[in-house]
């Protein structure tokens, strides 16, 4: 079999490589996957390909998809959609948001030459299904009736159809054939339950039938602390009895925090793995790639169920890259551009707006690399600016850099980059009194507050331009950002670090975020250029 036997140090990091009929090569990586924020991962295997769906919330284009022919090395397929209801919360109307909401924990099917996504919004209350014969869509939107938390969707092998869903109690119910909602008089039950958990019961389902046995994946934390930890239950048939238990409780040494809650998926070979994921505090919950084996037609993850020092993972697919999921950006778009690699609106696919965006208000000059943002609304901070265009922060360590052109914003708008989260830093140029401004601003306990101001002279028109850097730091759960502005060829320091949060209020990892908006009058504008991630 074409597998890598791998060697993991104390900091589980891969150290080792044998191919088979070849002599060892070293080779370093690590069982986390994608080292960015990818929560709730479901996966599937279509012939020789992988793809795994994870959570995207209030951003958008949103319910992304990542491909990937080795389970370790991953890259943008496709987004699901657009745009989800066009509500006003949706777009960032006024002072509605979505922040933490939107859609969460989407299971990925795979069903006679059909691909099924199912998930629901948090906002809007309600359980989508989208369906394309291709992975890349287009995909066609539908409703099950019911609002179905962290659901699993499952046919037999009849084509009849399940939802599996729930949070501390968990239902099976059977569904109309056109899957619009429950079927009348078809099969509902409840299958285990985790009532009495102090702090986390089951939820996060994801159902299978394998080798004739019917099982069912969930999470829930330990009873006498906070812990992350993968349950799993097995029955005969779907009338019968569901039994089991905890199948995997470790942290892999980083500071408590379990890994848990996604699927399960077979290679080519037969051999099987977990994709499961761990919080790695500020810059969000990584996926983690998990062996299974099967004792007794029952489900094994790692060793004993903790994370073994050896494994095997499948060969890389032979003279193939990845294209990469968060990188730099020149906002230019060349004539013969990969269209997949720019489903973002017509931007790379790596980057997401904070909310639906309203392209009225925004230009993208492919030819010049400028992007212009203009303001339609006023905003009290950060946080209600539209169009904000963001990228995933990396683990452990990440910095990004941009030039603003800043000569047409009116007095009381601000333009700059910014760690987005809840808890946000910013660094930006302002103009108030006809006056500009470098201010560093950081949002604390729902409270802007502005860490510094430094009085600037720019040179006047086209040449009123900044240019910002930001470093963020989540080694050992650190959680910094720490904001520079350009002068003289130098990086001078702007403010205070700031230190970020994972918080319930947005749900999701801290991302880099360019931004503009208006604070006293509308249509004013700024320019982004020249984007570089390290």
């Amino acid at each position: 079999k074409n597998f890598l036997k791998l060697t993991l140090d104390k900091s589980h990091f891969i150290t080792e490589r044998q191919d088979s009929g070849m002599k060892n090569t070293w080779r370093k990586g690590t069982l986390t996957v994608t080292a960015l924020d990818y929560p709730d991962p479901d996966i599937i295997r279509v012939e020789d390909t992988y793809y795994m769906v994870s959570t995207t919330m209030h951003f958008m284009p949103g319910c992304e998809i990542l491909r990937s022919y080795d389970l370790v090395n991953w890259e943008h397929a496709a987004f699901v959609y657009d745009r989800l209801d066009s509500t006003p919360a949706q777009a960032l109307a006024d002072e509605h948001d979505i922040y933490g909401k939107g859609m969460w924990a989407a299971s990925l099917r795979y069903h006679k030459g059909i691909f099924y996504i199912c998930f629901v919004a948090n906002d809007t209350h309600k359980t989508y299904l989208y369906r394309s014969d291709s992975i890349e869509g287009p995909w066609h939107k539908s409703q099950i009736e019911g609002f179905y938390h962290d659901c699993s969707l499952f046919f037999e092998e009849d084509d009849s159809a399940y939802i599996i869903y729930g949070n501390n109690h968990i239902y099976l119910t059977q569904l109309k054939a056109d899957l619009s909602g429950p079927m009348e008089g078809g099969l509902h039950r409840e299958l285990v339950n985790d009532e009495g958990n102090p702090f986390l019961g089951y939820e996060g389902s994801h159902f299978y039938k394998i080798h004739g046995k019917y099982y069912l994946f969930l999470i829930h934390s330990l009873r006498d602390r906070w812990k992350r930890t993968q349950a799993c239950f097995v029955s005969d048939s779907l009338t019968g009895e569901f039994t089991g238990g905890d199948i995997f409780n470790d942290d892999m040494g980083y500071h408590g925090q379990g890994v848990a809650q996604g699927g399960i998926v077979d290679t080519p070979d037969g051999q099987w793995y977990g994709m499961l994921f761990q919080d790695r505090g500020a810059v969000g919950r990584i996926p983690v790639l998990v062996p299974v084996k099967w004792e007794h037609a029952y489900p094994v993850m790692g060793e004993h169920d903790r994370m073994p020092k050896k494994i095997l993972i499948p060969e890389e697919k032979a003279g193939y890259k990845c294209h990469p999921l968060v990188e730099s950006d020149d906002f230019k778009v060349s004539k013969d551009a990969d269209e997949r690699f720019y489903s973002s609106y017509g931007f790379k696919s790596c980057w997401q707006f904070n909310h639906e965006p309203d392209v009225r208000y925004i230009t993208h000059d492919c030819e010049a690399g400028r992007v212009t943002m203009t303001h339609q609304k006023l905003c009290k901070n950060l946080l209600q600016a539209s169009n904000v265009l963001t990228q995933r922060m990396k683990y452990p360590k990440c910095a990004a850099e941009v030039t603003v052109y800043a000569d047409k914003l009116k007095n009381g708008d601000y333009a700059g980059l910014c760690a987005l989260q809840g808890s946000y830093g910013m660094v930006a140029v302002t103009r108030e009194n006809d006056n500009w401004y470098l201010v560093m601003n950081a949002m604390e306990e729902g409270m802007e507050d502005q860490k510094q101001r430094i009085p600037w002279k720019p040179l006047g028109g086209e040449a009123t331009s900044i240019r910002f850097r930001m470093e963020a730091d989540f080694t050992d759960m650190k959680d910094t950002a720490v904001f520079y502005y350009e002068k003289d060829g130098k990086w001078l320091q702007i403010g205070t670090e700031k230190k970020l949060y994972f918080g319930l209020d947005h749900f999701c990892g801290c991302r880099f975020g360019l931004f503009s908006y208006a604070t006293m009058e509308t249509g004013g504008s700024s320019t982004f250029a020249d984007f570089r991630y390290e």
